[in-house]
């Protein structure tokens, strides 16, 4: 299946890095009556995810917000502590982008996204795709074919918006 326009996301609690640690972030509530740019990717520290993707959007967040958008959200199956040091890393949390652990990749799955590429190591990790969501609804999304970044950037949802 996978993401598709229109599709409700689907109820989530996700981890984050807040102050005194990981936080539960309930996605349905943090979606509700928002415009949310949101991304998913494979993993925090992988090659195209460290120097493509996850850059794409650092470039493009300014440009986001000044069409609107009320927050930037990346969810990767990895734990929250290696998303923070990640998004302190690539500039993302200087961006102000959010970094959301879908842990146990239980999101990823129920939205269809989940792949494996075993000859580099990663199972069950999520394909790529960006997508703009309305109010917890999916009103546009770009998915990549996996191995590839192509459609899923920054700047190639930015020119679709």
């Amino acid at each position: 299946m996978g993401i598709e326009k229109g599709q409700r996301l689907p109820a989530a609690t996700m981890l984050r890095m807040g102050e005194k640690g990981p936080e539960k972030v309930d996605l349905g509530e943090r979606l509700k009556g928002r415009r949310v740019v949101f991304f998913g990717l494979p993993g925090a520290y992988t090659g195209t995810c460290s120097t493509v993707h996850m850059p794409s959007f650092v470039r493009t967040a300014d440009r986001f917000r000044q069409k609107g958008v009320d927050e930037i959200v990346c969810v990767a199956v990895n734990d929250p502590f290696a998303l923070k040091a990640w998004g302190e890393a690539t500039g993302a949390a200087a961006a102000g982008i959010t970094l959301l652990g879908d842990s146990d990749g239980s999101f990823t799955r129920t939205l269809g996204m989940a792949f494996d590429a075993p000859a580099i190591g990663l199972y069950g990790r999520s394909n790529r795709y960006a997508a703009i969501v309305e109010d917890g609804v999916v009103t546009h999304v770009q998915v990549d074919k996996p191995g590839e970044c192509n459609i899923s950037t920054g700047e190639a949802l930015l020119e679709a918006m």
